[in-house]
C-alpha cells in the first residue's frame, strides 16, 4: 500500500465526500423505514392481502438492513478511530465503506419498489400496482445504477 501524504488525503477526500452523499441518503431511507414501522399499528393492515404483506416484509426488512449497512461507515469511524485501529487514510477501509454504500443503496431501491407495490396495491388494486412498481424499479436502476455504470464509465475525463 501507498503511504505517500497525497495518497492519505485522497482517501481522506472521498471519504468525506462520501460521508456527505450518506448524509442526503439517511434522511430517506429513515423515513421509509419509520413509515414501514407504522403500518402493522393500522386497523386495515389486516386487509392486507398475501401479496400485500409479502411486499411488505419484503419493504421492511430491506429498509432496516439498507439503513444498517448506509449507517455503517459512520460507526465504523466513532468506534474504531478512537483507538487507532481503522484511519480515514486506510484505503481498505474506503473500499469496506464504498461497498456497504452500494448493498444500502441496493437494499433501499428494493424497499422503495416493495413499498410503491404495497401502498399502490391497497390503494389502486394489484394491476395498477404492477405497473407502478415496474415504473419505480424501472427509474431505480436506471437513475442509481444504469447511469453511474455504463453511462459515466463510458466518461474518461
Amino acid at each position: 500500500m501507498d503511504d505517500r501524504p497525497e495518497q492519505h488525503l485522497d482517501v481522506e477526500r472521498e471519504f468525506r465526500s462520501l460521508l456527505e452523499g450518506l448524509r442526503t441518503t439517511l434522511p430517506g431511507v429513515q423515513f421509509i423505514t419509520a413509515f414501514l414501522l407504522t403500518i402493522p399499528l393500522y386497523e386495515r393492515f389486516a386487509d392486507l392481502v398475501r401479496a400485500e404483506r409479502v411486499a411488505y416484509y419484503i419493504a421492511f426488512g430491506s429498509a432496516l438492513s439498507s439503513s444498517l449497512l448506509l449507517m455503517a461507515p459512520s460507526s465504523h469511524q466513532r468506534i474504531r478511530a478512537q483507538d487507532g485501529r481503522v484511519a480515514r487514510h486506510s484505503r481498505r477501509h474506503l473500499e469496506v465503506a464504498v461497498r456497504l454504500t452500494v448493498v444500502g443503496s441496493a437494499l433501499f431501491a428494493v424497499a422503495l419498489t416493495a413499498s410503491a407495490f404495497l401502498v399502490s396495491s391497497f390503494v389502486l388494486g394489484t394491476p395498477i400496482a404492477i405497473g407502478v412498481t415496474a415504473f419505480v424499479a424501472a427509474v431505480g436502476a436506471w437513475s442509481w445504477f444504469y447511469l453511474p455504470l455504463v453511462t459515466f464509465a463510458r466518461d474518461t475525463s
